[in-house]
């Protein structure tokens, strides 16, 4: 089964992060990423541009809205994911754990859709 880890977590302003600990982090990710090649589990991996990046699209009011910026303002951003093919939950949250954004972020941890049946998305 198909598991989505999105990590969440703060986006430090500019010089705010030495960076001996952006170098460490980078490292912890790598091992990460590498652990999950090793075991067979890894679908997809991405890291995501900062939320300044982000664009906003939108039809809700019936008129095309281009915002850039995020959809709302958090204190966590959206700054990464990783797509994992386990056999169930249990094994999708030892991963999670695992995760070196689990330090200093949330992991939320959702399963892929894999069908849509009677109006539903299903897992």
């Amino acid at each position: 089964m198909r598991y989505t880890l999105l990590l969440h977590y703060p986006e430090p302003g500019e010089g705010e992060v030495p960076a001996e600990t952006i170098r460490e982090v980078q490292e912890a990710f790598g091992r990460y990423g590498r652990a999950l090649e090793d075991a067979g589990v890894l679908v997809a991996a991405e890291v995501l541009a900062p939320g300044a990046a982000t664009t906003t699209v939108t039809l809700r009011s019936g008129d095309l809205q281009v915002q850039d910026g995020p959809f709302a303002e958090t204190k966590e951003a959206l700054a990464g994911v990783f797509v994992l093919d386990v056999p169930h939950l249990d094994a999708a949250l030892g991963w999670a754990e695992k995760c070196p954004a689990a330090q200093f972020g949330v992991i939320e941890v959702r399963p892929v859709a894999t069908s849509f049946v009677d109006g539903a998305w299903t897992a």
